[in-house]
């Protein structure tokens, strides 16, 4: 019997259980109507996460699938385990204790270090406008092919810097008072110019735990594959030249150009790896998941505390077409 949202919690005579009154079940797969008690031990509605989910793993056995998701689910909000004398290891998973709180994931958090990681990070961005700009073949596109690459791309180039760099960032949960503070100042009248960033940025996509698990999920597989530098090049100019950007009036040539960057990708990782002939299917693989880190988890975590309010893409484009004298 799977139970909806409930009506009242009355206590138990014994006082260490209580009702939970339900205005709906479900019932062998079909809803009930009326009223429904459920019995709750008193502690564990004290000490326990309620959130969606919860329930259905305390009653659900472990299978082998669920144990591999709940590990990987876990104990990513820091990295402290990445640094081992300088060096970059992977993830050591099976030292992770399960946590499976769905609204844990879905905590909001900012970078513990927001000056040197943003100097850090602030570095590979320029790196990696300067290594589109390098590029004459990109350089020969239409500007608005330029600025509509430039737009859906930065971010899996951006992120393919983190990787090479060996950059490693800590993060932490936002103080639980200033959420509450942006929910009763959000639909208000701001009266400062504190109070409008405040509103503003209660309108923006904060950064989440589970958003920087799946970035340093990214960056692990690319470190375990310890990719060369002319590797890290190829893989850049693949990722840059996706012909699959709406809105690119040179399609065919941009497509070109995918090929040749992979097809030189390939050649290197035969030449440097010649025993290893899944590893090419191994780094496209890697890469694809880079798609999946939003723009708004890069800029709010890493820029936001640099650039304020201002537009990061505007501050991108500027600096693309800006000429050196």
């Amino acid at each position: 019997m799977a139970c909806s949202s409930f009506d009242s919690v009355k206590p138990s005579a014994a006082g260490n259980r209580i009702f939970v009154m339900r205005n709906y079940c479900l019932i062998d797969g079909k809803k009930r109507t009326g009223e429904f008690s459920m019995m709750f031990p008193l502690e564990e509605m004290k000490s326990t996460c309620h959130c969606s989910g919860y329930r259905e793993q305390q009653h659900q056995p472990h299978t082998i699938l669920y144990n591999i998701l709940s590990r990987a689910d876990s104990n990513y909000s820091n990295n402290d385990s990445l640094i081992n004398n300088n060096q970059v290891n992977q993830y050591n998973y099976n030292k992770m204790m399960p946590h499976n709180c769905h609204c844990k994931r879905q905590q909001v958090v900012c970078l513990k270090n927001p000056e040197g990681t943003c100097q850090m990070t602030s570095d590979v961005l320029v790196k990696t406008i300067c290594f589109m700009k390098s590029l004459p073949s990109f350089s020969q596109l239409p500007v608005e092919d330029q600025l509509s690459l430039l737009r859906y791309c930065w971010v899996p180039l951006f992120s393919l810097g983190l990787a090479q760099e060996r950059t490693v960032f800590e993060v932490k949960d936002v103080p639980q008072a200033s959420m509450l503070r942006r929910i009763l100042l959000n639909g208000q009248g701001p009266q400062s110019e504190e109070e409008q960033e405040v509103e503003d940025e209660g309108k923006r996509l904060l950064p989440t735990l589970a958003g920087v698990h799946k970035l340093r999920s990214c960056l692990n597989r690319l470190w375990t594959l310890d990719l060369s530098p002319k590797e890290y090049a190829y893989l850049k100019g693949a990722m840059l030249f996706n012909p699959d950007v709406p809105g690119l009036r040179t399609t065919v040539f941009i497509n070109s150009l995918q090929q040749q960057a992979q097809r030189a990708l390939q050649e290197v990782v035969l030449t440097l790896h010649p025993g290893d002939l899944g590893r090419f299917s191994c780094i496209l693989l890697s890469t694809s998941d880079l798609q999946t880190v939003t723009q708004s988890l890069i800029t709010e975590l890493f820029f936001r505390p640099v650039i304020g309010q201002a537009d990061l893409f505007n501050l991108l484009r500027e600096m693309l077409f800006i000429r050196q004298e």
